[in-house]
């Protein structure tokens, strides 16, 4: 059984968490699981450069400096940070119109996506806003993520056949894929189709095996061998070495409304993405993390991002199993990447300058395969027919209208479902059950406790969207009601808040039912909920002797008093 997040701690900045405490029996196995990480993510976030409309050096700066400050200032043991597709394509989908991706003038306005993104993230880690990540149902990720996976696939198939590359929307580069296929380059689609094989095959014989990068360093051998750049086979040219050159990027301030939309963007999805993996792998491994916490070592991992040139990062899934998959079991395995990493920026940089592009768009090809969550939809298809719709929804979206538009749609999709829940909750009457205990019978029935009482439970917390619902249900149970009602208990089990308009409707409900000699008593009152009664007004127009703290209570004093008055 896993550990639930520490939710209790006080949020702040405090370092080594996610590797302190560690046995020393652990330390050999972190550092071989860090070098095996790094083994398989360093092709992957090249790849997500192609996402992007980044230079591909740049994917190798998202698992650098931001690697190792989440390491040290997050909570997660297990949370992997560093390039990830979906923030990816969401910088490519509104850049590519104020930008040449690939660009100084891109790579800027990306940095400063970063550095803004992770300004929300640091004011959200401060005020305690990870629940926001919970508005985000799952239903609608599954179609988010499908529709982003499949877009990707769909960005990929040029660059894996050599055809003009298109930053148009997904459904136009399908028109123009089908009608330029004359143009193919055979080559370079077998190149493709042998990265493809490879890396597949790595995965089918151990998640270990990293079949991307044997496909990779392959690719660079054979094209460093057979000058392959010389043979119509696109190469992606010197790749700067060294460290990355830390600078605040500068960019025009008529920019700034649409890239202030695009960090939002990336906040949402960071925010949803992280909190849920953490919470995931924390359940998984039975340990605690603070999901607040996690958004501050996310804020300063984005800054750094802004600061070394590249784009925003995320905690990411498939990096995360990776991580998992390779028996890491603390950021130490995230430390010891990123010094992989550096070594690389430092001595190997040379030969990725032969990295054919077809080799990238396959292995982004594939990522966006894995991406589309075929068996949830189905899952979604059989089980619960109306998410589907949603998922279905926020995946189109996402496809033909783009990835800004669908992370909207997908927020927005999520909070009408909430909202279809708390505003048609499943309400409910109670009445006596053979055992002493209370069972809940449909409203329609119009069961009564016992004679001349009836036990209204509401289902959710009663607020403005559905105070009419409530209003309509408990006045037809007075009027229609045979024999005729004397008291109506509210149970207020599951209502943990009353807003101003609920308030309100309250006290006229209470006036209605006096017309039909009816009285409105209470019980299950939360300590909120008898806050706000006693602030409101509620109890003194009930009664302190109307407000019970059990139905069984009630229907005690219910008892009492009219059986005094008939023994009267």
């Amino acid at each position: 059984m896993g550990t639930p997040p520490d939710s209790g701690k006080q949020t702040g900045i405090r370092i080594l968490q996610g590797i302190l405490p560690i046995e020393r029996s652990q330390i050999p196995v972190e550092i071989l699981a860090g070098i095996t990480f790094a083994a398989l993510a360093i092709p992957e976030v090249m790849g997500y450069t192609r996402i992007a409309g980044m230079p591909v050096v740049t994917g190798l700066y998202t698992i650098l400096f931001p690697m190792l400050l989440f390491a040290f200032l997050g909570s997660s043991r297990h949370l992997a940070v560093g390039a990830d597709s979906a923030t990816a394509a969401i910088i490519a989908s509104g850049l590519v119109i104020l930008a040449v991706p690939g660009s100084p003038e891109y790579v800027a306005y990306a940095s400063m996506i970063a550095i803004m993104a992770a300004i929300f993230l640091f004011l959200a880690g401060i005020m305690k806003l990870g629940f926001i990540a919970d508005f985000l149902s799952r239903s609608v990720m599954i179609g988010f993520l499908t529709g982003v996976g499949i877009q990707i696939a769909i960005g990929q198939l040029s660059g894996m056949t050599g055809l003009p590359v298109s930053y148009v929307g997904a459904g136009q580069q399908l028109i123009s894929f089908f009608s330029n296929l004359s143009a193919l380059q055979l080559p370079t689609l077998v190149l493709s189709l042998a990265v493809i094989a490879v890396t597949l095959a790595g995965r089918r014989i151990s998640r270990r095996v990293p079949g991307a990068l044997l496909a990779v360093t392959g690719t660079i051998i054979v094209s460093w061998a057979f000058d392959l750049s010389a043979r119509g086979i696109e190469v992606i040219g010197p790749v700067p070495g060294g460290f990355p050159a830390i600078s605040f990027p500068t960019v025009p301030l008529a920019a700034f409304p649409d890239l202030l939309g695009l960090s939002a963007a990336c906040f949402i999805v960071i925010l949803a993405q992280s909190a849920a993996t953490s919470r995931a792998y924390a359940l998984k491994c039975s340990d605690r993390f603070d999901e607040n916490t996690d958004l501050i070592g996310l804020s300063f991992s984005n800054i750094s991002a802004g600061l070394t040139g590249t784009f925003v990062v995320n905690g990411s899934p498939t990096k995360t199993e990776m991580v998992v998959s390779a028996l890491g079991r603390t950021q130490l395995t995230q430390v010891v990447a990123a010094i992989v990493v550096l070594a690389v920026l430092l001595v190997l940089t040379e030969p990725l300058s032969y990295l054919p592009v077809a080799a990238l768009s396959a292995i982004v090809f594939l990522i966006g395969l894995r991406l589309i969550d075929i068996r949830g939809m189905i899952s979604l298809r059989s089980r619960r027919p109306v998410e589907f719709g949603v998922a279905l929804i926020t995946a189109g979206a996402v496809i033909f209208l783009g990835v800004g538009i669908g992370i909207a749609v997908a927020v927005a999709l999520s909070i009408i479902a909430h909202l279809r829940h708390s505003y048609r909750p499943m309400d409910m009457l109670l009445v006596p059950a053979p055992g002493g205990g209370m069972k809940p019978t449909p409203l329609a029935q119009g069961q009564q406790a016992v004679e001349g009482l009836a036990v209204y439970r509401f289902g959710a917390d009663l607020y403005f969207a559905n105070e009419t619902k409530f209003t309509e249900e408990i006045v037809n149970l007075a009027r229609n009601a045979e024999p005729p009602l004397k008291w109506i208990c509210l149970s207020a089990v599951n209502i943990s808040d009353v807003d101003y308009t609920a308030s309100e409707t309250l006290k006229a409900v209470h006036a209605e039912l006096q017309k039909y000699g009816v009285t409105l008593v209470a019980s299950d009152l939360s300590e909120l909920v008898r806050t706000e009664f006693d602030r409101d007004g509620i109890t003194s127009m009930i009664g302190t002797d109307h407000i019970f703290e059990t139905v069984h209570e009630a229907l005690a004093a219910y008892r009492m008093q009219y059986r005094e008055k008939s023994g009267g």
